[in-house]
């Protein structure tokens, strides 16, 4: 840190001040939250146990189910210890330090940029299996797949750290009070008594880089897994695929438009409630549909979830 930095610890405002509001959203988000993490652990427990899912895809889909247990669980407790302290401007559940603010934000944005850029791999992975099927358990290696992965949390790194190293440096001379549920970069740099341009175009540049790169990424992917569905002979092999990469395209796209509201649109300071409120929404709302989204329809997972219930034999068809 500097010797300009003053502040020592910041107040989380948090997600709004109305005790009724308060009152409302907490069952709701703890049952969120609950429901989330849930899901997540049921579908890294079913992959886990069944053999007959540990292929690529589902290799994959264990890294997501991680990455976004994490990512709710770095923000959401603390958000909902701000619900049961109310109003109370000085406790414990509402301050945190200087550096334990930082590294909440710099986790937070971690997972959710590694997250952007398995999206992008999920995505190729669903590429060689439908337009190179033939080539896919050659391409799609278990070596391949552990170096795709372990490049997710690279990549992530990569784009995170220079942008929260500098944001750290900044001087901090008060007031201290996040306008946010959690140490969100927008809302923490607003607080910096210095100029924070420079550091915003990084940020800015950077976290496009990665975005904008992943959906072009995605995008192209799948516009070729579409021109290869629509030749396939076959009108069951024709509705299987289609459901498979349109769920995934659907929960991707979700994802991608938040997040360029949020974080890639001019006016990403300006709004803080509209943000912190979109902020919300992404955080539960991406990590809730996931499981039901790429599970619920996937005819395999389902059966594997039976056996795992009632203990009986179900033959299971590879993708």
């Amino acid at each position: 840190m500097t010797n300009k930095t003053q502040i020592t610890e910041f107040i989380i405002i948090g997600f709004t001040s109305s005790k009724e509001l308060q009152f409302f959203l907490f069952p709701f988000f703890f049952l969120a939250y609950l429901l989330t993490f849930t899901q997540h652990v049921k579908i890294i427990m079913v992959i886990h146990m069944d053999y007959h899912l540990h292929t690529p895809m589902y290799f994959f889909l264990v890294r997501l189910s991680f990455l976004d247990i994490s990512y709710v669980t770095v923000t959401v407790p603390r958000m909902l210890g701000s619900f049961i302290t109310g109003n109370k401007t000085i406790s414990k559940l509402k301050t945190i330090s200087f550096v334990g603010c930082f590294t909440q934000s710099y986790i937070y944005f971690l997972l959710g940029t590694t997250d952007y850029i398995l999206f992008s791999v999920m995505s190729f992975d669903r590429y060689v299996a439908i337009c190179n099927p033939l080539n896919y358990s050659t391409i799609m290696t278990w070596k391949r797949c552990i170096q795709l992965a372990i490049g997710c949390w690279v990549g992530g790194f990569l784009s995170i750290s220079i942008p929260t190293y500098l944001k750290a440096q900044l001087p901090f001379c008060g007031p201290n009070e996040i306008n946010h549920f959690f140490c969100d970069s927008v809302a923490v740099m607003k607080l910096a008594c210095m100029d924070t341009s420079f550091i915003q175009l990084i940020d800015f540049f950077l976290f496009s880089l990665v975005l904008l790169g992943s959906i072009i990424f995605v995008v192209f992917t799948y516009t070729c897994i579409i021109l290869a569905i629509v030749r396939i002979p076959s009108a069951s092999r024709q509705k299987k695929a289609f459901s498979t990469c349109s769920s995934h395209f659907i929960i991707m796209s979700v994802s991608y438009g938040s997040s360029i509201f949020i974080y890639v649109t001019p006016t990403q300071g300006t709004f803080l409630d509209t943000n912190k409120t979109m902020s919300a929404v992404s955080t539960f709302l991406m990590p809730i549909l996931n499981p039901f989204i790429f599970t619920l329809r996937n005819q395999n997972f389902s059966a594997a979830h039976l056996v795992n219930i009632f203990g009986s034999s179900i033959h299971l068809k590879s993708l």
